[in-house]
């Protein structure tokens, strides 16, 4: 029996949900525009991130920063239970922006990944502590006097795709889609049922069903 919209929780959508179905829910009520297409990967773990976007923006420096780590510090330690550090980089590889010593630290707050439009270092200490980052690479320079936090808890944009604060991200292999939150349960919905259909296509069709024939019963693809 599936689960009124409002009461999909995270532990429901890590385990019945996925990226992909999501953002097909998106395009169904003309959010056409909600997962980036850049060459974000993961880089540390396969296990999938779902959780809620606390967000900073970043910019690059090519002089003395008289307050190193300021604000990103301060996002650190305001992480909690499953947010996602979202840090909006402008694709900048300019320096690790990502290590260890933050994973540690958000960690303690029950962060649960961090998205990185950048670049990012120490790759096999994180990946021993379990945390899932996606970035687009590596870099292993410090970012003092490279890059720094301008911003945090705002709207920022990965690939013109906007992430506020609170909104719902989801990201695996295939890539990441954000929800905003005024249509979450909506969306959540509709995923839910594409894949409770899903499977009896998949049935069907493990069975010996054509795949025009299911597409014309269940029109689901």
């Amino acid at each position: 029996m599936a689960p009124a919209p409002n009461d999909i929780s995270l532990s429901d959508v890590r385990r019945q949900l996925y990226s992909a179905v999501i953002c097909d829910a998106l395009d169904s009520i003309g959010y056409t525009n909600q997962s980036p297409r850049t060459p974000l990967r993961q880089l540390t773990s396969s296990e999938m991130i779902v959780g809620r976007c606390r967000t900073t923006l970043w910019t690059d420096l090519f002089h003395e920063d008289p307050q190193p780590y300021e604000l990103e510090l301060k996002a650190v330690d305001s992480c909690g239970l499953d947010d996602v550090l979202i840090a909006a980089a402008g694709g900048s590889m300019r320096s690790g922006i990502w290590g260890e010593l933050l994973t540690t630290a958000v960690l303690n707050g029950g962060c649960v990944g961090a998205i990185v439009d950048g670049a990012i270092r120490d790759v096999e200490k994180i990946r021993r502590l379990g945390f899932p980052v996606i970035a687009r690479g590596t870099c292993l320079y410090d970012s003092k006097n490279r890059q720094r936090v301008v911003d945090v808890d705002v709207p920022v944009e990965i690939d013109s795709v906007v992430f506020s604060p609170g909104d719902l991200v989801v990201a695996d292999e295939d890539g990441m889609v954000v929800v905003p939150q005024k249509v979450e349960s909506e969306v959540l919905s509709l995923a839910w049922n594409k894949v409770h259909e899903e499977n009896k296509v998949r049935a069907a069709m493990a069975g010996g069903m054509k795949a025009t024939d299911a597409f014309d019963k269940y029109g689901v693809l």
